[in-house]
């Protein structure tokens, strides 16, 4: 009886001295419902539902983070940050997508904070293939933002966590993150490797190109690829001869293309006579690759070769290929049946625009192309219009203002909404 009463006595007191050592469950409820009801309050609730990213039930946490995420604006930015540096994987996840979508309205349905599950303390997420997302150029991010996701690529709280983050940083193009990606490349997991890969991808610092030159060889053929594919789009030319070794002794069909699409996307004219040979190999990705190559490398004495191809090329891929390499040497014909005319008409296709807009892209950064493109615009269709707003925004110059202001005053809401982003994109650019 005395030992009880002894205990009753230290529990009574525990309550009264410190009341977090023995909350109720029914006290976590009522702070799980006070998050709630507060975030009921909108945008001005946020420094209120800010304290509660601190409480020690990890249920309380999470309906917070939860709760600034959905309310988003500028006030979440900071506990969002904060939050980051909580030690559970998901308050990390979903801080990270909470602070993309401010930067990118709409992410949070299509990030990977949605496909959350938990057994424990093991948080499970899906990764999609689909990572193509990225801000526009006009949008700043905070350095603070940047820095709090490059330390999650480097060390978060698990594998998700700090895939997420690298995800992340290039959806906000994080330059300088890029040396927290290069340290994630070094983390032995595939996961958290492929998204660092994917967003140096879309960061495009050349600096980076050589530093990840030793993935080239990698054992995981996603890795492999992955980093071919990096190493063109950076334009490491000091990695050609790399490449060329991994072309020459690969593994498979898919790292053979690989391969060679990134010596395509180099453009080096030591690579022109293998480049030459391949147009006419029986796979469809093959040709394409020494199209492209061949037109980065832009000698006049191929175009009658390409000429040739485009004219009888039946399948859609290494057609399109065909048409980008005449442009770039110099074809700006219009006419019905002109490369770059064939090139515009692919924008209207949903299965292959992914594949005609960013060659239109690369030609367009010479005046020349432009000024051939211009015309064909007040006939354009409206899938034409829009993808063509993007090619000018992303590559015009000062002779595309004009063109991309009568786009965004076009009849067409959707038209006229993709020339008002892409004017402010131009505009973000030029000096």
């Amino acid at each position: 009886m005395a030992a009880a009463k002894t205990f009753l006595a230290v529990f009574a007191w525990a309550l009264i001295v410190s009341p977090s050592w023995a909350q109720p469950q029914a006290d976590t409820k009522a702070r799980v419902k006070a998050v709630r009801d507060l975030a009921k309050q909108g945008q001005d609730s946020v420094p209120k539902i800010a304290p509660y990213l601190t409480d020690m039930d990890l249920s309380v946490k999470l309906e917070a983070v939860r709760a600034l995420v959905d309310l988003g604006g500028p006030r979440s930015i900071d506990p969002l940050v904060r939050a980051t540096q909580d030690p559970d994987p998901e308050i990390q996840i979903r801080a990270t997508d909470g602070l993309v979508n401010f930067y990118l309205p709409g992410f949070i349905k299509t990030g990977i904070s949605g496909s959350l599950s938990r057994v424990g303390n093991a948080v499970k997420a899906k990764f999609t293939d689909t990572n193509d997302q990225i801000i526009d150029a006009y949008v700043q991010v905070r350095p603070e933002v940047i820095q709090a996701l490059g330390k999650l690529a480097r060390g978060g709280a698990s594998l998700e966590a700090r895939a997420n983050a690298a995800r992340a940083l290039g959806i906000l193009r994080g330059r300088a993150a890029v040396p927290d990606l290069i340290d994630a490349l070094h983390s032995k997991d595939t996961l958290v490797m492929y998204e660092s890969l994917v967003a140096l991808q879309k960061i495009r610092d050349p600096d980076s190109a050589v530093r990840i030159q030793f993935l080239l060889n990698d054992l995981d053929p996603k890795i492999q690829m992955a980093a071919l594919e990096t190493t063109g789009i950076l334009r490491n030319r000091e990695a050609a001869q790399g490449v060329r070794d991994v072309l020459d002794h690969a593994s498979s069909q898919k790292v053979k293309r690989a391969a060679l699409e990134s010596l395509a996307m180099i453009g080096d004219p030591a690579d022109r006579s293998r480049f030459l040979r391949d147009l006419n190999d029986k796979d469809d990705n093959i040709r394409a690759a020494a199209a492209e190559g061949l037109a980065r490398i832009g000698n006049p004495g191929d175009r009658p070769a390409l000429d040739k191809l485009f004219t009888s090329e039946h399948s859609m891929s290494p057609r399109i290929s065909d048409a980008f390499a005449l442009v770039a040497m110099g074809n700006l014909d219009t006419g019905e049946f002109s490369p770059l005319r064939y090139l515009v008409n692919t924008l209207n296709s949903k299965s292959w625009r992914g594949i005609a807009l960013p060659f239109l892209t690369e030609v367009a950064r010479e005046q020349k192309v432009r000024t051939a493109i211009y015309p064909l615009l007040p006939a354009a269709t409206k899938d034409e219009k829009i993808q063509l707003s993007i090619v000018l925004g992303r590559s015009g110059g000062p002779d595309s203002v004009p063109y991309l202001e009568s786009l965004s005053t076009d009849t067409d809401v959707d038209v006229a909404s993709e020339g008002v982003r892409q004017l402010r994109s131009l505009r973000a650019r030029l000096p």
